[in-house]
């Protein structure tokens, strides 16, 4: 799992899951496709239009990278929805697993993990931004936390053991697709980052 900086996890509501090869990664590592992958990740289909407005890209820029990521397996036209003109787009109902083991010794697959990684990391720490600046009246603001742990010194057996338990819990708190929702539960976002760190000395 120290591996492993992105891997969408299964509950105990299982779905399909599918392991990022060197092809799909290369379809997806791109600053505007990783953005509109998010986008119909977290608050569903969406058109090219609603996207543009949303992204201020160019419609016609934005329909080509749907098209990119449909190719690739990432996301899927909404058939039954829309017209010829103005197609819906909504994400495949696959989690996605990176390993990045996969590509240590892929010399052409290195450039691609790199802006993932990046985009991946500033999409995490904006989602962190805006939920610092967004107001939230005291119920939410006093639920929510971000939170660090640093004291912690573990063997690459024990950081894995952790990160199964906490998915665990996770796991348990995750309703069944079918679920009706609480009146006034809202979306929630979990994010997870447990990583080894090189130690300096103080000298």
């Amino acid at each position: 799992m120290p591996q492993e900086p992105e891997r969408e996890r299964t509950s105990q509501h299982t779905k399909p899951e599918r392991r990022i090869d060197a092809r799909s990664l290369r379809g997806l590592a791109h600053p505007l496709r990783m953005r509109i992958f998010e986008l119909l990740s977290l608050d569903g289909p969406a058109t090219a239009t609603g996207l543009s407005e949303r992204l201020g890209e160019n419609t016609g820029t934005v329909s080509w990278h749907l098209r990119h990521l449909a190719e690739h397996g990432f996301i899927e036209e909404e058939t039954g929805r829309g017209t010829k003109r103005e197609r819906w787009w909504r994400r495949v109902g696959t989690a996605n697993r990176l390993d990045t083991a996969d590509f240590r010794d892929d010399p052409d697959s290195r450039g691609a993990l790199s802006v993932y990684l990046h985009e991946l990391t500033q999409q995490h720490f904006a989602r962190v931004t805006r939920y610092f600046t967004e107001e939230w009246d005291d119920r939410w603001r006093n639920a929510g936390t971000v939170s660090e742990w640093s004291s912690l010194r573990l063997t690459p057996d024990q950081l894995a053991a952790l990160n199964a338990d906490l998915m665990a819990v996770i796991a348990r708190h995750t309703p069944a697709p079918d679920a009706e929702p609480a009146p006034d539960a809202l979306p929630v976002v979990v994010q997870l980052q447990s990583f080894p760190r090189k130690e300096r000395g103080t000298a």
